[in-house]
């Protein structure tokens, strides 16, 4: 049965998709076709003989008849009718292709010129990221030398200036994800999200440590030149420091770290492409982790106490002694932080030298969390009075019930992310009413609603109505 490597597919408009790896062909290149209109890349069509081969499939035997058998083990046997058809993509017109095409390579060269300065990263920021203004400031420097960086590391400069990757630490709901989820799309660059807790050493249950470079090359659409100048966030550090009085091996602890050096520092990764396991039958692509952008962020709940007791011991020695508790009420004790305090709390020396620049966040307030609520761009009230605004109803907060719903948030201490679960409370059932009237026209929400004691006043467009009492 031999192997169709003619398209007849050009003229249709549509892009072939290869049915292991789920590349078009305008990433993977020209398609094989297999018998029950199954498409295969060059790359995934050499993975499965190299199986076949391993596996002893064909030998001596008929090719046909092999090729078949083997297919059928593959899980290709039993492929439904019209298949071809829906794995397809649209194709766009051969102009648009070159053209995209060029603009995509355009953008993984940098330019000194191009890069935006830290003033305007930061100004950015602000339009998104309240409050936070020293790690917005030091962020914004440290993106913006990592990518001078990158520039001279292309341009062959004879000066080597190393990385800035950095460590974050906030507590909860502080806004360390949001800041980076924000950064990347101000940027325009490619970003993978991880969670340290789910990662261990290689050989283990859980992510293997390169699998955060997948991660990258997946939100880069398999681009490797786009991936290696893209950003890798990897949230929950702190719950890899090593673990204290254990004697089993810690393999998702000091493992991690030790495992991840290499991939901060800048070192050549083979991962898979479309996929986030390594297999025989995934084809497999190089890259280097030296211009990627390594943020990395945790909580450190146990580093407060790490970090008075060092102050509190340099503090009441000598004449000059101040009292041994001056520091047990200091509101913004994280930002006093220092090596040895992270080396205390069980991350490793190495781990910590390839994270040079090093910034806490400070913890949401009242007021904070109150300009969170109306100020940004994708502020949530924002989006609610949106949605009322489609069904021509203006939505409207009272300054009390802003303050209601931010001193709800402080009572829950998961910072920011207790706001959306608090609107969505109280806003179930005006968002369920509204509908079923076409005469109302305005809703007024107020602190006694928020704080159940009360209900929302609703203006009809020539009366005034009430809701009924929020259970």
């Amino acid at each position: 049965m031999p192997i169709d490597n003619n398209n007849n597919d050009n003229n249709t408009g549509y892009e072939e998709v290869c049915y292991l790896c789920h590349r078009s062909e305008s990433k993977a290149g020209k398609m094989m076709h297999l018998p029950n209109n199954i498409c295969i890349c060059s790359d995934c069509m050499e993975k499965t003989l190299n199986s076949m081969n391993m596996f002893n499939v064909g030998g001596k035997g008929n090719f046909d008849q092999d090729i078949n058998s083997f297919m059928d083990n593959m899980g290709f046997g039993e492929i439904p009718q019209g298949f071809s058809e829906r794995n397809k993509v649209k194709r766009k017109p051969l102009k648009e292709r070159k053209k995209a095409k060029e603009t995509q390579e355009e953008s993984v060269i940098f330019d000194i010129k191009n890069i935006p300065a830290p003033h305007i990263i930061k100004k950015q920021l602000d339009e998104y990221v309240i409050g936070q203004e020293h790690a917005k400031k030091i962020v914004s420097v440290a993106v913006y030398n990592h990518y001078k960086r990158v520039a001279a590391s292309i341009k062959g400069e004879d000066v080597e200036i190393e990385k800035s990757n950095m460590l974050m630490i906030g507590p909860t709901g502080c806004g360390k994800t949001y800041l980076v989820k924000t950064l990347a799309r101000l940027l325009n660059v490619p970003l993978a999200i991880t969670d340290a807790t789910s990662l261990t050493e290689a050989g283990y249950i859980g992510d293997d440590i390169e699998s955060v470079v997948s991660k990258l090359l997946a939100a880069a659409d398999n681009d490797v030149e786009r991936a290696e100048h893209g950003i890798i966030f990897i949230d929950e550090i702190d719950k890899i420091a090593k673990k204290r009085n254990t004697n089993s091996r810690d393999v998702s602890g000091e493992s991690v770290q030790q495992g991840m050096l290499k991939l901060l520092e800048g070192s050549d990764v083979e991962v898979p492409v479309g996929a986030t396991n390594k297999n025989a039958m995934v084809p497999m692509t190089t890259v280097n982790t030296s211009n990627i952008l390594f943020i990395c962020g945790g909580a450190f709940p146990e580093l407060e106490k790490i970090i008075k007791e060092r102050l509190n011991r340099t503090s009441s020695m000598g004449f000059s002694a101040d009292l041994k508790d001056k520091y047990d009420n200091e509101p913004n004790i994280m930002s006093k932080v220092s090596v040895e305090d992270l080396r205390e709390f069980g991350m490793i020396p190495e781990f910590l030298g390839r994270l040079p620049i090093v910034f806490s966040l400070d913890g949401l307030t009242k007021e904070m969390l109150v300009k969170i609520l109306t100020e940004p761009k994708n502020a949530i009230l924002r989006q609610y009075k949106k949605l009322l605004e489609m069904d021509e109803v203006l939505l409207e907060f009272d300054d009390s019930a802003l303050e209601a719903i931010a001193q709800k948030a402080v009572e829950k201490k998961t910072g920011a992310r207790a706001l959306r679960s608090i609107i969505e409370e109280f806003m179930l059932d005006i968002m369920y009413e509204i509908p079923k009237d076409d005469n109302i026209g305005k809703v007024t929400i107020t602190a006694d609603y928020i704080n159940n004691n009360g209900i929302p006043v609703i203006e009809m467009r020539s009366s005034e109505k009430i809701l009924p009492h929020k259970e």
